[in-house]
């Protein structure tokens, strides 16, 4: 409950007081490239439950018809505004509207697609699970150049598949077994002084 009501105000809070950036950021996006404001996209929540995430948009319009899941490196469907949202991680703002709606938490485990989430161990799949997904957890700060990091592969995708998954469900476990107020304040504050140090 103490969780449920620190989202909600934290991101209501939020959404108001950055609704001068979040309208900046909508028009820099829609004057950049053709296309929506918004990337929308099935994702796993709590318990297996599919919803679509809310992301600004920093692909050109429908990426996914037009390449992998995975975004590699400088990867050319990357919009410039896109590149500089990705970079400052503000494309991620958006997702306080999946926090107010309840499919999100601002600290839990990432969700992820579902075809990622097939590859889960069955014990971790129903550990991770068991929480709504988040913004940011301990996986989301130690992973925050992922991009860069899959350039640098041979093949991403295996890569991703065999090293980076595993790394980051183990997080993403450590913060179900830790997870509490005290916890989450203290991953928003990590979270908000790494991208600071950007």
């Amino acid at each position: 409950m103490a969780k449920r009501l620190l989202d909600l105000l934290l991101a209501g809070c939020g959404l108001i007081v950055l609704a001068p950036v979040l309208l900046a950021i909508a028009l820099a996006i829609r004057l950049d490239s053709p296309g929506p404001v918004f990337f929308r996209q099935v994702r796993v929540g709590r318990h297996g439950r599919e919803f679509r995430i809310h992301k600004f948009r920093t692909m050109t319009h429908a990426p996914q018809d037009r390449g992998p899941q995975l975004t590699v490196g400088q990867d050319t469907r990357i919009t410039r505004v896109g590149a500089l949202l990705r970079r400052t991680k503000l494309d991620e703002l958006a997702q306080l509207i999946d926090v107010l709606r309840g499919a999100m938490s601002l600290v839990g485990p990432r969700p992820e697609v579902p075809r990622y989430v097939a590859l889960y161990p069955a014990g971790l799949r129903e550990k991770v699970l068991s929480v709504r997904p988040g913004i940011t957890d301990f996986a989301s700060i130690e992973y925050r150049d992922e991009s860069t990091l899959l350039a640098r592969s041979t093949d991403p995708e295996r890569t991703y598949r065999e090293v980076v998954l595993p790394a980051k469900l183990a997080l993403q476990a450590r913060y179900v077994d830790e997870a509490g107020v005290l916890t989450d304040l203290r991953l928003i504050l990590r979270t908000l002084r790494a991208i600071l140090e950007r």
